[in-house]
C-alpha cells in the first residue's frame, strides 16, 4: 500500500489555463472608437467636404454673354466644272455680327454674296469635296467678309448649309 498516492498529497494536476479574452475584447473597442471618429470627422467637415447633407455646392457666377445679331445670307448655288463628281453646290450662311452693325451689314449684304459666289467658284473641287476643307473654306470665307465690311464688324461666319450635289 506504500506504492498507492495519498489522498491527502498536494499531486493536482494542472489544468491548461483559457486563452485571455482582453485582446478580442481591446480591439472591438478600438474598432467603434476609430470608426465613430471617422463618422465624425466626415459629418463634421473634416474630411470629404461640408457638414451639411444636400447641401448645393456654390453656384459659379455664370458670364453675361455678350450681345450678337445674326445676318441671314440668301442662299448660293455655284455650277460645278464639267469634270467634277457634284453638279452643284448650295450654300447658305450667316454672319454673326455686333448688334450696333446689323444696319451697316444688312446694306453690304450684296457685296458679301459677291465675294463669297466669286470666291467658292475659284476654289478647286478636290478641296469643296474634302471633308476637312470646310474648315479652311470657312476661314478664308470669313476673312473675305471682314475686309468687305470692315473690321470689327462680323464675328464670324456661320455656315447653315453647305451640299455638293
Amino acid at each position: 500500500m506504500a506504492d498507492a498516492p495519498d489522498a491527502g498529497s498536494d499531486t493536482v494536476t494542472d489544468a491548461p489555463k483559457k486563452a485571455s479574452k482582453l485582446p478580442l475584447i481591446l480591439g472591438i473597442v478600438l474598432a467603434l472608437a476609430g470608426g465613430g471618429g471617422g463618422f465624425m470627422a466626415v459629418q463634421t467637415g473634416m474630411i470629404g467636404g461640408s457638414s451639411e447633407h444636400g447641401e448645393a455646392p456654390p453656384e459659379e457666377e455664370v458670364e453675361v454673354m455678350p450681345a450678337v445679331a445674326f445676318v441671314a445670307l440668301d442662299p448660293l448655288v455655284v455650277n460645278m466644272p464639267p469634270n467634277a463628281q457634284a453638279r452643284h453646290l448650295r450654300f447658305t450662311a450667316q454672319l454673326e455680327v455686333n448688334p450696333d452693325h446689323t444696319d451697316e451689314i444688312e446694306a453690304l449684304k450684296p457685296r458679301v454674296i459677291d465675294v463669297l459666289n466669286g470666291y467658292l467658284r475659284a476654289v478647286e473641287v478636290a478641296e469643296l469635296e474634302d471633308p476637312t476643307g470646310l474648315i479652311r473654306l470657312r476661314a478664308q470665307m470669313l476673312r473675305r467678309v471682314q475686309v468687305v465690311v470692315g473690321e470689327g464688324r462680323v464675328k464670324d461666319l456661320l455656315i447653315m448649309e453647305f451640299v455638293l450635289n
